[in-house]
C-alpha cells in the first residue's frame, strides 16, 4: 500500500479562519473557506511561528487583510478570486474584466481620472426625484461649490457663477436667449423695471399706450394737430376754441 501525505487541515464542519497556531514552516489548508495557512518565522520554544499568514487557495484574499508588495508596472489577474477585502497595491493593477465595488464609499486618489465612457450615471437605481435629489458634483476649495439636481425646483442649480466662455451663449432648444451683448430674438417679453439710455428703437404696432401717470400721453392712435390735456388725458386741440389760428379774431370787448 503506497504512503499518503497529507497536510494539515480544517476538521469537516469547522468555521473559516485561520488555525490559533501553526510551527515554523507548517501548512495548513481550510476547506471550508479554500485558504491555504502557512506559519513564518520562528516565534520562540517549541518552533512555533511568529505568525499565521494566507498564502493561496482562491478564498485566500477573501477572508483576509493582505497587503502585496506588488512590483511597478506588474499586472495582477485578480480574476480567480470572488473578492479581495482590505488590499493594497504598490504598483499598476490592471483588472481584466468588470469592476464592480459594493462598499459605501470609493476613494480616488489619483490626479487625473481618465474615463473612456460617454455617459456617468449617478444615483443608479433611483425611481423618483425625491430619491435623486442632491446628485451632482462638489468641487472642494475656499468654499464647496456644487452643481446639484434640486427635486424641488425640479432644476439642476449651481452654487457658483456661470461664465461662458466669449462668443458662447446661453440657449434653450438651440435657441439663443442671452450672449454677452444681446437677448436673443426669441426673447419677446420680461418684467423688467428699469433699463439704460435707449440709443435706438420703435414702438411696434398695438403697443400698450403710455398713460399720462408715467410722462406718456394715453394716446393709442395718431392726431393732427395741437394736443392739449385736462390733467389725467390728452386730446386734439380744437382751432379757434382751445387756440388761437389765422382765422382767428381777437376783440378785446367794451367799456
Amino acid at each position: 500500500m503506497a504512503n499518503t501525505i497529507r497536510i494539515k487541515r480544517r476538521a469537516s464542519g469547522g468555521g473559516a479562519g485561520a488555525p490559533a497556531s501553526l510551527a515554523n514552516a507548517e501548512l495548513c489548508f481550510n476547506e471550508q473557506t479554500n485558504v491555504l495557512y502557512y506559519g513564518t518565522g520562528t516565534g520562540g520554544a517549541g518552533g512555533s511561528a511568529t505568525s499565521v499568514i494566507a498564502i493561496g487557495g482562491s478564498g485566500a484574499f477573501a477572508t483576509q487583510a493582505y497587503v502585496a508588495t506588488a512590483v511597478a508596472g506588474v499586472s495582477v489577474d485578480l480574476s480567480g478570486y470572488a473578492a479581495l477585502a482590505g488590499a493594497s497595491f504598490t504598483g499598476n493593477v490592471v483588472v481584466g474584466g468588470n469592476l464592480t465595488v459594493n462598499g459605501t464609499t470609493t476613494t480616488i486618489n489619483s490626479t487625473t481620472l481618465t474615463t473612456a465612457d460617454k455617459n456617468i450615471e449617478l444615483a443608479k437605481g433611483s425611481t423618483t426625484d425625491a430619491a435623486a435629489d442632491g446628485g451632482g458634483i462638489t468641487i472642494h476649495a475656499a468654499a464647496d461649490y456644487t452643481f446639484n439636481w434640486v427635486a424641488s425646483t425640479s432644476a439642476w442649480t449651481s452654487s457658483t457663477h456661470m461664465d461662458l466662455a466669449a462668443s458662447k451663449a446661453y440657449k434653450i432648444a438651440g435657441t439663443n436667449v442671452l450672449t454677452a451683448t444681446a437677448l436673443g430674438s426669441g426673447v419677446t417679453s420680461s418684467s423688467l423695471t428699469s433699463v439704460g439710455a435707449l440709443a435706438s428703437g420703435s414702438l411696434a404696432a398695438g403697443f400698450t399706450a403710455v398713460g399720462v401717470g408715467q410722462g406718456g400721453t394715453g394716446l393709442t392712435s395718431a392726431v393732427s394737430g395741437l394736443l392739449k390735456g385736462n390733467g389725467s388725458a390728452y386730446s386734439a386741440a380744437t382751432a379757434g376754441t382751445d387756440y388761437l389760428d389765422g382765422n382767428s379774431t381777437l376783440d378785446c370787448g367794451t367799456f
